[in-house]
């Protein structure tokens, strides 16, 4: 679907607003992760994008905890600048010292890339039943090229990491990918062959995830 430039600028500047509303509640926020273990339905854990912790991810990890699912934080991910394969290597250590099984993964941007580097290539794989993936960039982004930032380039489409996981095609039907009509940061967008591919009737890159539609795709995998 083509989008105006009057209506991608609106998304965008609305985007923006949210993600740093939502950056700066992180920094003051100090709520500790482990209150969001307790619950007997199926264990969730959250991995967050590039620059963000956790917190970044908090309406979210909130709604499922109250929804009664354990709700796991990684720490040791800080702001997920590592690559992908060592923040999986981080995921799946965390799966195994809390001895987790049937875990569905919630994730953002780089976060869907290191779920399924967990899912497909990590020793953890068998522990993970599925993933939603909101805004991941699974075909890189053409606009990674032109960035300095180490932790930033590894997005580019011809990236060793994003070509390898481009081959692991097997886990892509235990993956939901939600993302929106336009994204500034992903402009080749988020769907993934094999994937149920969810296109949400709005834009962004960040704003997209306290759309209810992620809860609920959600809640359909974990429930």
């Amino acid at each position: 679907m083509t989008t105006s430039w009057p209506r991608a600028l609106d998304w965008w500047v609305r985007d923006y607003a949210y993600a740093l509303y939502w950056q700066a509640r992180a920094l003051v926020d100090r709520t500790d992760p482990a209150s969001f273990r307790g619950g007997s339905r199926v264990p969730i854990v959250v991995i967050p994008g590039v620059y963000e912790t956790w917190r970044f991810l908090e309406p979210l990890i909130r709604a499922l905890h109250e929804r009664g699912h354990p709700v796991h934080v990684i720490d040791a991910l800080r702001w997920n600048r590592r690559p992908v394969a060592e923040a999986a290597g981080e995921v799946t250590a965390y799966l195994t010292e809390h001895d987790l099984h049937g875990v569905v993964i919630a994730a953002h941007s780089k976060g869907g890339l290191v779920g399924k580097h967990v899912m497909s290539l990590g020793a953890g794989a068998a522990r993970v039943e599925s993933m939603l993936a909101v805004a991941a960039p699974f075909g890189g982004s053409r606009y990674a090229r032109y960035l300095f930032a180490p932790s930033l380039r590894i997005f580019r489409p011809d990236d060793e990491t994003i070509v390898a996981l481009s081959h692991q095609a097997a886990v892509n039907s235990r993956i939901v990918s939600v993302y929106g009509q336009f994204d500034p940061h992903i402009p080749g967008g988020s769907e993934l062959p094999g994937a149920t591919n969810v296109e949400l009737d709005t834009g962004g890159h960040f704003r997209i995830l306290a759309n209810p539609r992620v809860l609920g795709e959600l809640a359909v995998l974990a429930e």
